[in-house]
């Protein structure tokens, strides 16, 4: 039997269109880094972003970003690394970035810009939008076709799919909802660009970050969160403890950071950081929509929670109803909650 392709594409348009559409797309991804180590969940995007077909592009921009550039040109699937170096561009304002990247793109005419919908993506993509008078589509999961979208809304309750018209997609990227790209195997040309004169609206001052040897919240395999049945900023000792016979990073839901046991940056929810990690272990948390959105695509989730009836439990793999200060042991016995004053007995 032979197959009429051009009967088979006039009859079927929405196809047509869709193939089409894949042999002309070109896609920047804007790196996130640090000038030293390029950010995990730019990785996550590369992939997101190599499924809407075309060469992918990715922008680093910085004061001193040469070895990130390097680090970017061997991932897998990158055609080419392009590299902007400026003073401005220090603390990586939005201010300073998005004439960057408007200018790039005048220059390249991608079909697609997009970038992870971390804080830095999500403070940088509207602004970037709004400069190319676009909606943007914020944290995709899924990608049905080049110009097709999914995301969730209401806490995660409801995915729908978006269909965007526009004449360039502009969107950020649920790290959790796709694998990272290989960082090796690439052979990408590297490219430097001319920055355009700073716009000199904002400053960058100086940051204050915490210091740990636990992995970063959103990265971690392993996370270990507390709320607010821990009762006390001093009772997270018991999920530092754990934490550190675990190699995991420390977590918490919002009503221990808005009743000040922890700082928001330890926040894991819909209005925190969005986790996926290999085991999620939810100490003393009772499960609120917000909080599940958070982290409710975690490979394993245990959770110890006094109240059966607690929202957790609907999402978790194991669940311990126990009062967490009296808990000895955790995940089949061999994990073990040192004793933390007169609240263990």
């Amino acid at each position: 039997t032979t197959l009429n392709l051009t009967s088979f594409f006039l009859s079927s348009p929405r196809l047509l269109q869709a193939s089409v559409l894949r042999r002309s797309q070109s896609t920047l991804v804007v790196a996130e880094h640090d000038n030293e180590s390029l950010t995990p969940i730019t990785l996550n995007t590369i992939t997101a972003a190599k499924r809407l077909g075309g060469d992918v592009s990715c922008l680093v921009a910085g004061t001193s970003c040469d070895k990130v550039a390097s680090e970017l040109s061997k991932v897998q699937g990158v055609a080419k690394v392009l590299v902007a170096q400026h003073d401005a561009y220090k603390g990586f304002l939005a201010e300073e970035l998005t004439p960057l990247i408007v200018e790039t793109h005048k220059k390249f005419n991608y079909t697609h810009i997009c970038a992870g919908a971390s804080a830095f993506g999500k403070n940088l993509i509207p602004r970037v939008a709004g400069k190319l008078d676009v909606a943007p589509v914020s944290d995709i999961i899924e990608i049905k076709s080049p110009d097709t979208f999914v995301r969730t809304i209401y806490a995660g309750n409801i995915i729908c799919t978006v269909q965007c018209d526009e004449a360039v997609k502009v969107f950020t990227v649920r790290g959790t909802s796709f694998e990272a790209a290989p960082v090796s195997g690439g052979s990408a040309n590297v490219e430097k660009l001319t920055p355009p004169p700073p716009v000199g609206i904002s400053e960058w001052i100086e940051q204050k970050l915490t210091k740990s040897d636990r992995p970063e919240l959103t990265s971690a395999k392993v996370v270990v969160s507390g709320g607010r049945g821990l009762k006390s900023g001093e009772n997270f000792k018991l999920l530092y403890d754990l934490a550190d016979q675990l190699h995991a990073a420390v977590g918490a839901s919002r009503a221990a950071v808005d009743a000040g046991f922890v700082p928001n940056d330890m926040q894991v929810g819909q209005t925190g950081k969005i986790v996926a990690p290999e085991l999620y272990i939810a100490v003393g948390i009772s499960g609120a929509i917000q909080h599940l959105a958070g982290m409710k695509d975690s490979k394993t989730i245990v959770a110890i929670n006094k109240d059966p009836e607690a929202p957790i439990f609907q999402v978790a793999d194991y669940g311990l109803v126990a009062d967490l200060f009296q808990v000895a042991c955790l995940s089949s016995g061999f994990l073990r909650l040192n004793h933390f004053g007169n609240n263990c007995t």
